[in-house]
């Protein structure tokens, strides 16, 4: 039987941190080597981190990147190794290398660079051009990278039928969004399937400013059946000892291929890079008896967004050097969500609240967010903002002259918090949350340097509609609700003046979110939006609140992005737009 045991080290990588990217991949080789793995696959781009942007045009990067590869070749002996890194020769790739006993035996490179949604890889990359595949003992495996495997007749279909592999290893940094996982899955079971070849898919796992790599990698069969899978939103190596026999059994039952591999066999660019035997014995592989692969669960979609949410902030805050976050608690559900999330990213003791009341916040909104601080356990503070809201209109009273108060004196108050929380990040160190959600951010329903004010938006990309799902979802815990009921169920309002709700200046959440995500999202027209059963006055003024916004969105904080279109590089509008009608500011 030929029997091969696979690893899969889903790890958390950091852009730019080539010896702390490096030491973590040691340490999954140690793990590897001990377990008996005999091929073990890192992420894409696992030296420099994913995406490593505009660092690749320093050539340093691209030299100290090539640097740690070599050293971290040395450590390998007694394996074979794949892992992602910038290769460069006549010019820069997204490569794979291919290291075997402690030595680079080969490189792969990426094909198909991805240039839409949050991709730029175009900027930065040549296009490979060539078809490795490695021969180890009797097994012939290929290599490909990410994007790579989403083409049905992409590498993998050459590698196979052209180079004979038996077995496709990809190396993937797949940013995240929700119901992806599913779609991820049928896809690789489609190219297994295709190409009679067994698959091995390693995603990376980490927040990367508004990025979120899920993990959740793969080992396929060649009949597309998974064998073992990895957890959502945490690293792990994932082992597993995988039969090629049944994929040469399978192949034997299909005479189709030998047409195919005429074909694909006369593809220039394909190369058999032979894998010598072990020489070095320093650090040999220890057999060990059959393991039992894991297979983690796909999670609920709820606890799923919840998860990456959770991990994105994580990273966001840890990675940059933070320690403690401070958010404005308001009594409102959007501040309460993002709280919740804060603690279980970083714990109670590195979450503080403050409330800061105006005349016009209830009494119910500041026993709310002092009920959530308690039940969240968080420190909590209350600082007033009604004296120096006096103090602002008084000194400004002679310039307004008898001018009607309106949302300037609104966004005062927003302001004012909002210069409160930033100087509490400046005295104490801690970065500001800003509580956005979607909906607010995409018709701009909130205040320049004021409750947009802070250094990440948890919610940014989480419409109102599913922020309510993701309360109800926490506070469905074993451990008891955190978000106070009222909270949750209390028409939504910024008290900015008396009896104000949300709904004076926006149509109801459940008929707004729709909206949004069809004209946002899907790039639906009105006509269409309005045949699906939309009233056409309220599509309307909904998109000329988004097109009117676009210079809100761009001074906004980072933010998670966990819908297939987020408000940051997926979408990309100018704000200096004299376009007609749903495209632009005029109005025809």
């Amino acid at each position: 039987m030929r029997r091969l045991r696979v690893g899969l080290a889903q790890i958390n990588c950091t852009v730019g941190d080539l010896s702390g990217n490096t030491r973590k991949m040691a340490e999954s080789v140690e793990k590897a080597r001990a377990l008996g793995v005999q091929l073990l696959a890192f992420p894409e781009m696992t030296i420099p981190g994913y995406p490593p942007e505009d660092l690749l045009l320093n050539p340093a990067f691209i030299r100290d990147n090539l640097k740690a590869l070599e050293r971290f070749c040395a450590l390998t002996t007694g394996m074979t190794v794949v892992a992602g890194f910038v290769d460069r020769k006549e010019d820069i790739f997204n490569a794979a290398a291919v290291i075997h006993d402690g030595a680079l035996a080969g490189v792969y490179h990426k094909m198909f660079l991805p240039n839409y949604g949050v991709f730029d890889e175009e900027r930065y990359f040549e296009v490979g051009r060539r078809y490795p595949v490695f021969r180890l003992d009797d097994i012939i495996f290929g290599v490909n990278i990410c994007e790579d495997i989403w083409y049905p007749d992409g590498p993998t279909v050459v590698q196979t039928f052209g180079g004979g592999a038996e077995l496709i290893v990809n190396i993937s940094a797949s940013p995240y969004h929700a119901t992806k996982a599913h779609t991820r899955e049928e896809m690789l079971a489609t190219r297994a399937k295709d190409n009679t070849a067994a698959v091995l898919y390693v995603n990376m796992v980490g927040g990367q400013d508004e990025l979120v790599f899920d993990g959740q990698s793969l080992v396929m069969d060649g009949g597309g059946e998974i064998v073992a899978r990895g957890p959502a939103c945490s690293e792990s190596l994932l082992v597993a000892d995988l039969s090629l026999e049944t994929v040469f059994r399978a192949r034997l039952h299909d005479p189709r291929r030998r047409n195919r591999t005429l074909q694909y066999g006369r593809e220039p660019g394909i190369e058999v890079i032979m894998l010598p035997a072990v020489k070095h014995s320093s650090k040999p592989v220890r057999r060990t008896a059959p393991v039992a692969p894991a297979i983690a669960p796909l999670l609920p979609p709820l606890e799923e967004v919840h998860q990456a949410l959770v991990l994105g902030l994580r990273d966001y805050v840890r990675k940059n050097g933070f320690q403690q976050v401070v958010i404005g608690l308001s009594g409102g559900i959007d501040s309460a969500l993002t709280a919740a999330i804060a603690v279980d990213a970083l714990g109670n003791k590195n979450v503080v609240g403050v409330m800061m009341p105006s005349m016009y916040t209830s009494t119910e909104s500041q026993q709310d967010a002092a009920e959530l601080a308690s039940r969240l356990g968080i420190r909590f503070m209350t600082i007033s903002i009604t004296e120096l809201y006096a103090s602002y209109l008084k000194q400004l009273a002679p310039v307004f002259g008898r001018r009607e108060a309106d949302t300037t004196e609104e966004n005062l108050q927003a302001r004012i918090r909002g210069n409160y929380l930033m100087a509490l990040s400046n005295k104490f160190g801690w970065l500001v949350l800003a509580t956005g959600n979607k909906s607010e951010f995409s018709v701009g329903y909130t205040t320049l340097y004021g409750d947009m004010a802070g250094g990440f938006a948890v919610l940014k990309d989480v419409p109102k509609t599913l922020v309510y799902q993701l309360a109800r979802t926490v506070n469905g815990r074993p451990s008891g609700p955190v978000i106070p009921t009222r909270t949750i169920e209390r028409p939504p309002t910024a008290e900015l003046r008396p009896g104000q709700t949300d709904q004076d200046n926006l149509p109801p959440y459940d008929i707004l979110d729709p909206i949004l995500q069809a004209y946002v999202e899907e790039d639906q027209s009105p006509e269409e939006i309005v045949a699906a059963g939309a009233e056409a006055e309220t599509v309307n003024r909904v998109i000329a609140m988004v097109i009117r916004s676009e210079y809100k969105r761009r001074q906004a904080p980072p933010g998670i992005k966990i819908t297939p279109r987020a408000l940051g590089k997926d979408r990309r509008m100018p704000i200096t737009n004299k376009g007609k009608g749903s495209w632009g500011k005029g109005q025809g």
